[in-house]
């Protein structure tokens, strides 16, 4: 049996930190937390010298790693590489998004990651096509349509097993037709809307539940037209990602949006890798990608780095800028397992220093390579 004890940290439970206690792992299942004194002897201490112990990081957007943009490169092989390097950088479970493409890319996406198995890999999170052209930045115009029965059952088949998350524009979509997509039990996220106050506030009451990118490629927060902003800062259960990396938003507008919307703002990467071919020619600027027009296309850090972010740039406590990147998403997929330190959860663990050096990834109880 696999059974290890970390020791000597300072560990991120959920809404509790708690010092000179020890986690017990075995088997790849979280055991419990036990004073130091009262580990069983047939356990592996591993001590972390006073670094902080949490969850492993969630990401709901991101489309790649490294040199491997998945919708440029539909193969096993680039969904494995790229699911290797997020675990080396702290993020032990994420959604693969693909942005606005082709149905036949779509389709080949779907089928190259229904057989895909990785214990970092929770689906596939599609942003688009049913977006608004008006607000869809770095997405084609030509490949964004209209929501409908027939093209969301030619897209996501009759027996979806893959497809986790979709971003759809509410105000583009008719009530029945999006009563026949939340029958696929996916994760809709409101997002590349132009929704006035109103069309926002009615599809979170229609029971969309978050929404993708704040601030970006939405319409914004007037005081004579409070949009698509107002209508997430101001409804009492939609949830909202942020991209916390300085370039897609301010880091004061991350202060002002944490402030209204307390546990209901989460963390994403949109991370990107450099491509040079198809549609998506992502060019790396100083911290973030483009495509080579200029126009803003992702993001350029890990997971890990939006929580050091939002400690060291929007003043928000280390203990509650951690639960943004796994409690809070976790809390999105409905999954009790991930993202927690709690007894018969999976042994999904980070440890980092201070100035957040990344010592240890586990996955499942096993220590990995960083």
């Amino acid at each position: 049996m696999n059974k290890i004890a970390l020791i000597g940290g300072k560990i991120f439970s959920d809404y509790a930190v708690t010092e000179n206690s020890a986690l017990l792992l075995q088997d790849g299942i979280i055991v419990d937390t036990v004073n130091r004194e009262n580990i069983p002897s047939d356990y592996e201490q591993i001590d972390v010298k006073g670094a902080n112990i949490c969850p492993g990081l969630i990401d709901l957007q991101l489309y790649g790693d490294g040199s491997d943009l998945f919708s440029a490169q539909l193969t096993k092989a680039s969904l494995q590489r790229i699911s290797d390097q997020l675990v080396r950088k702290g993020t032990t479970s994420y959604m693969m998004t693909l942005a606005t493409n082709t149905f036949d890319v779509f389709k080949e996406a779907i089928q190259v990651a229904t057989d895909f198995k990785h214990d970092a890999f929770l689906g596939l999170h599609l942003e688009g096509p049913f977006l608004n052209p008006k607000k869809r930045g770095a997405h084609p115009a030509d490949l964004i349509v209209k929501p409908t029965k027939e093209n969301i059952t030619e897209l996501l088949g009759e027996k979806n097993t893959v497809v986790k998350m979709m971003t759809i524009a509410p105000e583009c979509i008719d009530d029945d037709v999006l009563k026949y997509l939340q029958s696929y039990q996916l994760l809709l996220s409101a997002g590349h809307s132009d929704a006035t106050f109103e069309q926002g506030t009615k599809g979170f009451d229609q029971g969309i539940p978050t929404s993708t990118h704040l601030f970006n490629a939405m319409s914004p927060l007037h005081h004579r037209g409070v949009g698509m902003v107002g209508a997430i800062f101001n409804h009492p259960t939609a949830c909202a990602s942020i991209i916390a990396d300085g370039h897609h938003v301010d880091f004061e507008a991350v202060k002002i949006a944490k402030k209204q919307m307390g546990e209901r703002l989460f963390l994403i990467t949109d991370a990107v890798a450099a491509c040079s071919e198809g549609i998506y020619q992502h060019v790396l600027n100083n911290g973030y990608y483009s495509l080579p027009d200029g126009t803003i296309s992702g993001a350029a850090i890990s997971l890990l780095e939006a929580v050091k972010n939002a400690v060291q740039h929007v003043d928000i406590p280390l203990a509650e800028a951690i639960r943004m990147a796994t409690t809070y998403p976790a809390r999105l997929l409905k999954r009790k397992d991930i993202g927690n330190l709690n007894k018969n959860s999976i042994a999904n663990i980070l440890v980092f220093s201070d100035d957040f050096e990344l010592q240890h990834v586990v996955v499942k109880g096993k220590l990995m390579s960083t």
